[in-house]
């Protein structure tokens, strides 16, 4: 392990990065968040966390104090899940592990809300398969790509745009996780709705070609994701919700920026929002995935989409915004986006390097270099063994 050398660190001590801020029910001390990241650290097929692993990992990135801390992306059902290693919001087991990390990321004065997904198309089809599961999307047999739809083939998976009746179904499912997860202790829900997954798939067309009432217009495609916010505001309260966009996102075959209506897609959805917000059902935050990374796998720099920008929703939503997106190697972006008072900044990469990252962007201390290559295994490495600054100095960085 050693110091990144791609940037020169500068003290953000003084910007609004540090001052204070209330986000939904929970007060902040600052607003570097932590990302929701996928780490597919659960050691059995049963979706329960590592509970000797995951809460020392959630604590070493909630130790400072007032730290928004987003988990990694968990299934409300065994028909959402997708992918080997990642956690369950379903059973007694799996919330009692969960209830282990809020705990521990509450024992040091932070926060945390829990991140609730459905795969869709871009899950992995060995595991459904597996598990006799439906291969679930917006539409029938609009695969991402070729190898997908040969593999689904191979598989006897053929694409299967979901009904009336499983979107109630998977509607249910989300309202009981985010239910549950309250109950064991989480201060929020964040609602995935980016990144091609399931939510994804019905606001793009490049991935929604239903002739219902969930397809077609901009106002049909944006009825799913909404009846989620919806069914869940009824269930636990709009201030305990966030909700995550990715407008210029490639990943999952999503259309980005080479649609020009796509914009108009999200202005639609974040005005339903702001609409519902001011008939006094505001969600805590909207969460953006900045157009500096539209495919996650890609290093800092690659695969940025130039021709558009996500200051539009300032414009509409009037409520709490989180910015994310390759921000940790530019201090100046940092302090230019957080001029808006209403911003939070979230970081993925360079939090899992650096579990002290609002120590050392506050003081302007050089950052650890990630290792990709764990991102994304089964143990300790890579997870739980990035030191803290103090630490680097006696290891000799």
């Amino acid at each position: 392990m050693s110091f990144t050398k791609r940037f020169q660190p500068v003290s953000l001590g003084d910007t609004n990065l540090f001052k204070p801020i209330k986000v939904g029910d929970v007060q902040l001390n600052h607003r570097v968040v932590l990302a929701p990241l996928t780490r597919c650290r659960c050691l059995n097929d049963d979706g329960v966390l590592n509970q000797e692993l995951a809460p020392e990992y959630y604590s070493q990135r909630s130790q400072e104090p007032g730290t928004l801390i987003i988990t990694e992306a968990a299934f409300p059902s065994l028909q959402s899940a997708g992918f080997v290693g990642s956690p369950g919001l379903i059973t007694g087991d799996q919330f009692s592990a969960w209830s282990k990390v809020f705990n521990t990321i509450h024992k040091n004065k932070s926060s945390v809300f829990v991140q609730i997904w459905s795969a869709g198309r871009s899950a992995d089809l060995e595991v459904l398969a597996k598990n006799d599961l439906r291969y679930d999307s917006a539409t029938d047999n609009l695969y991402m790509n070729r190898e997908m739809e040969e593999k689904a083939a191979k598989l006897q998976l053929a694409q299967h745009g979901i009904t009336q009746q499983e979107i109630n179904e998977y509607i249910r499912d989300w309202v009981h996780a985010a239910k549950n997860s309250i109950k064991a202790g989480a201060d929020g829900v964040e609602i995935h709705a980016a990144n091609g997954y399931l939510l994804n798939q019905f606001l793009d067309p490049i991935s929604n070609h239903r002739t219902d009432k969930y397809g077609g217009s901009i106002e049909n495609r944006s009825r799913f994701p909404l009846e989620i916010v919806d069914a869940i505001i009824d269930a636990i309260g709009a201030s305990k919700i966030g909700i995550r966009f990715s407008p210029y996102g490639f990943y999952g075959d999503m259309s980005s920026g080479d649609n020009p209506l796509i914009l108009a897609q999200y202005a639609h959805i974040i005005g339903e929002l702001e609409r519902r917000a001011q008939q006094g059902n505001r969600i805590a935050y909207i969460h953006l995935v900045e157009p500096r990374v539209t495919i996650p796998q890609l290093p800092e720099g690659e695969g940025a989409y130039t021709g558009g920008t996500n200051d539009f929703v300032y414009s509409i939503w009037k409520g709490i915004v989180i910015r994310c997106g390759d921000l940790a190697l530019h201090p100046e972006l940092e302090e230019k986006f957080t001029e808006d008072n209403r911003t939070l900044l979230a970081y993925g990469r360079f939090f899992i390097s650096n579990p002290d990252l609002a120590h050392r962007l506050r003081e302007g201390l050089p950052l650890n270099e990630y290792d990709r290559s764990t991102f994304y295994t089964s143990n300790s490495v890579g997870y739980t063994d990035y030191p803290n600054y103090q630490n680097c100095l006696k290891l000799g960085y």
